[in-house]
């Protein structure tokens, strides 16, 4: 199917079938439960870093301990995912700690500006 609409779009110039095709990553996380992190904290998740509860900006209210999450920018770029360590109500409640474990890392560092140390 992508072949053919790579040719579709080489030979007619019609990108239609290309976009239905290729989805970006974000789709790939539509059923996670998903935690929105603030600027300050995506470069360090970037580099390896676990998320903090005062990175996070918004959250799922469904989110249970051991749970994989979807992480998020604010303009709702994928970040990557991990297990979360507190349920919602726990993070909520929480000024400080780890609320997510995370695993896997799908953006690329430096990609936001490194406001750690």
């Amino acid at each position: 199917d992508v072949t053919d609409a790579y040719h579709f779009y080489i030979e007619d110039g019609d990108d239609s079938f290309l976009r239905q095709a290729i989805m970006p990553m974000e789709r790939a996380a539509d059923y996670l439960p998903k935690i929105i992190v603030k600027d300050s904290a995506v470069d360090a998740i970037c580099h390896g870093a676990d998320l903090a509860c005062g990175g996070i900006a918004e959250l799922a209210d469904n989110i249970q301990k051991n749970d994989i999450v979807a992480i998020f920018t604010l303009k709702g770029e994928l970040v990557g995912a991990g297990r979360s360590l507190l349920t919602s109500n726990e993070i909520l409640e929480s000024d400080s700690g780890f609320a997510v474990n995370v695993s896997k890392v799908l953006m690329k560092p430096d990609t936001y500006p490194r406001f750690w140390k």
